[in-house]
């Protein structure tokens, strides 16, 4: 059976390497692979509009789309998913450090009805491996890793370029991330849909940055965020408690702050406790519903989120009061209060004003 495939090409100023890179792709067809190349700009400043129109003009199978603004890598995926007509999509960078031949192997366990997702993986043989730098690979390892903990996939590369997908499943597939947040954002969809992923080896010839490499330090915040905002609501508790402690450390600091300054005013210690701790409740808030929940229902989440920080407040006064009659100095009062708060404040955020359901 002949199989058409859908290669999504994102393109931004990539004119040196274009059309060799499309020279190599379409070199991957034959008599039982058919090819639909995607180019989608992403608004280049150079030629590489202009080149990939005449490359169109001379093969059937290209079809160039553009984008008037710069979106990112992400967003012009998300364009070319959506007018794919293959039966299999991948993705291909416009650079030349993946080789498309290796498209054809993982294209292989999709025809044969074995899986619905196919990543490369540039840690597993077979195939060439440019030496690249060190910290880059630790990088990516310390991604994959965090990935896997919270998507409970065994992956070795969550942010290789090659995924393939049988069409449907791409297409049924929200992607809101613009830039290459896309690669953790896609992987913890794959994992909810409890989808059939294989993973193959791929070669890798790496380019630096002064060949145009574009991800960056930026890149790899944002790929941590996205792991934790797009799966840290489906993680274990364990995990989520993990993930609950800085959130936890930044109201506690935020917390101390301001009962630090209310104290430098004259107000009477505990006086001070209520209006800092409402304060930094809504730090909280925000930061538990970027990176760790999910407030499917916006007005009775904050409803409930206020009830439970009124309630905290009260707890947190009654608890240091308590301990400041028992003999405790202020400064650990407030720390053995806040230790409690951490408790509290976990448990109400996840049984009652964000549960999973």
């Amino acid at each position: 059976m002949r199989l058409k495939l859908s290669i999504v090409i994102p393109c931004y100023n990539e004119e040196k390497t274009l059309e060799e890179c499309l020279r190599r792709v379409l070199a991957i067809a034959d008599a039982t692979l058919s090819l639909e190349v995607i180019i989608v700009d992403d608004c280049s400043q150079d030629r590489s509009l202009a080149l990939a129109r005449e490359l169109a003009a001379r093969h059937d199978e290209i079809r160039v789309l553009r984008h008037e603004v710069n979106m990112g890598k992400g967003a012009a995926l998300r364009t070319g998913f959506r007018h794919a007509t293959g039966d299999v999509v991948a993705v291909q960078d416009a650079d030349l450090e993946y080789d498309p031949h290796d498209l054809k192997r993982l294209v292989e366990p999709i025809r044969a009805g074995e899986a619905e997702v196919v990543l490369g993986s540039r840690f597993l043989s077979p195939g060439r491996h440019r030496v690249f730098s060190f910290w880059h690979y630790m990088g990516n390892r310390f991604l994959t890793l965090l990935s896997n903990m919270f998507t409970d996939l065994y992956l070795t590369d969550m942010e290789t370029c090659y995924k393939v997908f049988r069409r449907e499943v791409i297409q049924a597939m929200e992607i809101r991330e613009n830039r290459f947040g896309f690669e953790p954002e896609i992987v913890a969809r794959i994992a909810r849909r409890r989808l059939e992923i294989f993973e193959m080896g791929i070669s890798y010839d790496s380019r630096s940055y002064a060949d145009g490499k574009k991800i960056g330090v930026r890149d790899g915040f944002r790929a941590i965020y996205c792991i934790l905002h797009y799966n840290g609501y489906r993680a274990p508790a364990p995990l989520q408690f993990l993930v609950y402690l800085p959130i936890w450390l930044v109201f506690a600091i935020l917390d101390t702050i301001g009962v630090g300054l209310l104290g430098a005013t004259g107000l009477s210690p505990l006086s001070s406790l209520a209006l800092p701790f409402l304060l930094a409740s809504v730090a909280d808030y925000f930061l538990c519903v970027h990176f760790l929940f999910r407030n499917r229902r916006p007005g009775r989440g904050i409803a409930l989120f206020s009830g439970f920080a009124l309630a905290g407040s009260v707890l947190d006064i009654l608890v240091t009061r308590g301990l400041l009659l028992a003999g405790l100095s202020f400064a650990w009062a407030r720390v053995c209060a806040l230790v409690l708060i951490l408790f509290y404040n976990f448990f109400t955020r996840r049984r009652f004003i964000f549960p999973a359901s």
